[in-house]
């Protein structure tokens, strides 16, 4: 049965930008090309959010409310794939590989773990926002809406200002950078090169390039290689010809990305969502925008009594399948322990 959180209104917040009073919804993503500012979330499967808020303006994100956020025990979360279950499909990955149908495909799987009904997640978003700290972090909350999502991203899917556009993928994780391997370099250099692909299909001639490859980037309890790809939109593309050939986002997906998208439906026994999807705003006045990719990112299911969380890896041929599900792993660890509040109980220390 469906539980809504009682007197809990819409907002959105990205960073320190805090946006109130909800004017309207909508799927249709040319209204990101109208005006007002919006609010972004694009699910992995398709589904497009966008809403319209009225005001707008600089908040700091609150400091958490001691007991204003009820998370699961770091025991109680379930994953849709086991470890056994992970490491055999990343070695059904690596055959499709080998069979020349795929170079790299990222395999995800949907941690779940039962969430109150009074739930929120702007009380989360105070927690991630002090456990974990995100360049890309947001909040979206509409719950008459079916959206309830708190991320705490690092990696840009889509900038714009402008006719400028930006994308940022991330390829390659380590506990520091003495663990990134060669595999992890390849990697990214794939996908940069699927980026800048798709972003070029509605780029003028010759304006993408590759400011920045493979660079490494210090984040909470890991390190991630990222690299920067730039182009100048056509003067007949907006954001519905720029999300229409991007999405989803090429780092969370593999390449080529039709049969990357093809393994992926085989393998993943549970829907995205919001996870590895676009979370984000548009500033329609000022043609200003950036989306963030969903990782890092908790949404409640209030149909099912659930908050959810992904986690995944990139799998090439040189793949080790033990140490991609510790990757998955690595990259959990951190915000489910935020998420259960061991964070805070600890004053504000992780091991």
């Amino acid at each position: 049965m469906l539980q809504l959180p009682s007197r809990l209104p819409p907002l959105a917040r990205f960073g320190d930008r805090l946006a109130t009073g909800l004017l309207d919804v909508t799927g249709d993503p040319a209204a990101l090309e109208s005006s007002g500012f919006w609010a972004v979330c694009a699910d992995f499967e398709g589904r497009l959010t966008c809403a319209r808020f009225a005001d707008v303006r600089e908040e700091p994100v609150p400091a958490p409310v001691p007991g204003g956020w009820r998370g699961p025990a770091v025991a109680d979360w379930t994953s849709s794939l086991d470890r056994a279950a992970y490491t055999a499909a990343v070695q059904r990955i690596r055959g499709h590989i080998a069979a020349g149908e795929v170079y790299q495909a990222n395999l995800c799987r949907v941690l779940s773990a039962p969430v109150a009904p009074g739930a929120d997640v702007d009380a989360l978003t105070a927690l991630l926002a002090r456990g974990n700290p995100a360049p890309y972090a947001g909040t979206i909350r509409l719950p008459e809406h079916g959206v309830e999502i708190a991320t705490a991203s690092p990696e840009l899917f889509l900038r714009r200002d402008g006719r400028v556009v930006e994308s940022g993928p991330i390829k390659g994780t380590g506990r520091t950078e003495a663990d990134l391997l060669e595999k992890d370099h390849a990697e990214n250099v794939m996908i940069v090169d699927l980026v800048r692909n798709d972003i070029g299909r509605v780029c003028a001639t010759g304006s993408v390039s590759v400011p920045d490859l493979c660079a490494v980037e210090k984040h909470p309890g890991l390190v991630h290689l990222v690299s920067t790809v730039r182009g100048e939109l056509r003067p007949d593309a907006g954001w519905p010809e720029l999300l229409a050939a991007a999405f989803p986002p090429g780092s969370v997906t593999g390449a080529p990305k039709s049969s990357a998208l093809r393994i992926i439906e085989a393998l993943e026994t549970a829907p995205r969502g919001p996870y590895c999807g676009g979370i984000g705003w548009v500033d329609a006045d000022r043609g200003t925008g950036e989306l963030a990719v969903g990782i890092r990112t908790f949404w409640i299911d209030r149909a099912e009594g659930l908050l959810r969380f992904g986690t995944g890896a990139g799998i090439t041929w040189g793949s080790d399948p033990e140490g991609e599900w510790r990757e998955t792993e690595l990259k959990a660890s951190r915000l489910l322990a935020v998420a259960s509040g061991a964070y805070e109980a600890s004053g504000g220390a992780l091991t």
